[in-house]
């Protein structure tokens, strides 16, 4: 909201609250980078669960397809079961869903339990982010909207580039369980620095919205535009990076010990790619949003001619977490000024569905390439192809109207 000249100076209360809002931030980073940790963690611990738990790997695997489709099927639900909650104490409970699952699955004793407290914990997730960056958003001037949702998205991506390696290090030398403890850990020291810095009641947070009022925003075409628009954009980066184990070893050449030192290009290609993101979303909206998935879909389509090339390989796996990630804030920025007013916190959780809708929508096309289509060489053309469908969903919604510029 904008202040006439004439506006009284902020009192003591309120300047308070300015000196902690960056604090607040950093707690909901720090809450990202558990939800972060524990959802990509379980790529490096498949072989070790897959022995335990006397599984096949592929079977394995369904758990991070149960986690994906929890977020979907949990963000809409607990957002709309916690509506009339006050969202700093929705997002402790969620932090404490969290906590808990992951203990659960530290405790699993077969693969059965392991799945449904892999489901618990995920329905935490889309609501977490989801109420998450509307608090960012409600923390900072409307000028620093978009930098506040990549502050707390940057916890996702430190948990790809530091958190992920270290589970699976853990779970490697001290037993798969052990990383569900220390995620464990991470769960109550992100309740603990919510508790302390997140203002009971931030800017634009004075009354609950009632659910009805949340599930207003599914009339509007702009917030249904953009909820595809991420689908599509973002389900690209998922049918490469789902396979780039293969895509590296079995086009570009390299041993699958050089693998995890060029998933941290990856990784640090991702936070650049976030961080930036959301300032250029802060100076323009839509022409951020709609130029990141040009880059993004550029990208994946030169992604294709340079994967058997081990220099070009690297470079573009780096590109991909830049150009991927840098598409998050606007996105979920584009969302928010959709649903404009009541009902943005199950708007913007509905996007965090979308993400991981994209997510699994990418892994499967994937696979259908790989075993029905031009086969592994050629993912990185399958991705552009829908990334470039997700921007022109995103040109329509900016064609057919303001839509929340």
């Amino acid at each position: 909201m904008e202040t006439v000249s004439t506006a009284p100076a902020p009192g003591p209360a309120q300047q308070q609250h300015q000196g902690r809002s960056p604090l607040a931030l950093y707690a909901l980073t720090v809450g990202a980078f558990g939800i972060g940790t524990t959802e990509f963690v379980i790529m490096g611990l498949l072989l070790q669960l897959a022995t335990d738990l006397h599984v096949s790997v592929a079977t394995a695997g369904l758990l991070i397809s149960g986690y994906a489709l929890g977020v979907f099927v949990g963000a809409p639900l607990l957002t709309a079961a916690m509506s009339r909650v006050p969202r700093k104490t929705a997002l402790l409970a969620l932090m404490a869903i969290f906590t808990l699952g992951n203990l659960a699955c530290a405790l699993a004793p077969g693969y059965g339990v392991l799945m449904a407290a892999r489901v618990v914990t995920s329905l935490a997730h889309g609501t977490f982010f989801g109420v998450g960056a509307v608090v960012a958003t409600s923390l900072v001037p409307a000028d620093r909207k978009a930098s506040a949702i990549s502050t707390m998205f940057t916890g996702l991506t430190v948990a790809t580039l530091l958190g992920v390696p270290a589970g699976a290090w853990l779970g490697l030398h001290h037993g798969w369980r052990s990383t569900f403890w220390a995620v464990s850990l991470i769960g109550l020291i992100a309740m603990a620095v919510i508790a302390l810095f997140v203002p009971r009641r931030e800017a634009g947070n004075g009354s609950a919205v009632s659910l009805r009022e949340e599930f207003k925003v599914l009339r509007r075409v702009h917030v249904l535009l953009g909820l595809l628009s991420t689908v599509l954009g973002f389900a690209g980066v998922f049918l490469v990076f789902t396979y780039v184990q293969p895509l590296l070893t079995q086009v570009s050449g390299f041993d699958e010990a050089g693998v995890s030192a060029i998933l941290l290009v990856f990784g640090c290609g991702m936070i650049v790619g976030n961080i930036a993101g959301g300032h250029l979303a802060d100076r323009a909206l839509v022409p951020t949003l709609l130029g990141s998935l040009a880059v993004l879909a550029l990208v994946l389509l030169l992604m294709g001619f340079a994967m058997e090339s081990r220099v070009a390989a690297v470079l573009f796996v780096g590109l991909l977490g830049a150009a991927g990630f840098a598409t998050v804030a606007p996105l979920q920025l584009r969302v928010l000024h959709s649903a404009h007013g009541d009902g943005q916190s199950m708007a913007s959780s509905l996007n965090i569905a979308a993400f991981n809708l994209g997510n699994a929508l990418g892994a499967w096309l994937g696979g259908a390439v790989i075993d029905h289509g031009p086969g592994l060489a050629r993912l990185p053309w399958a991705a552009a192809v829908l990334t470039a469908a997700g921007l022109a969903v995103a040109w329509i919604s900016v064609r057919t109207g303001r839509g929340g510029q």
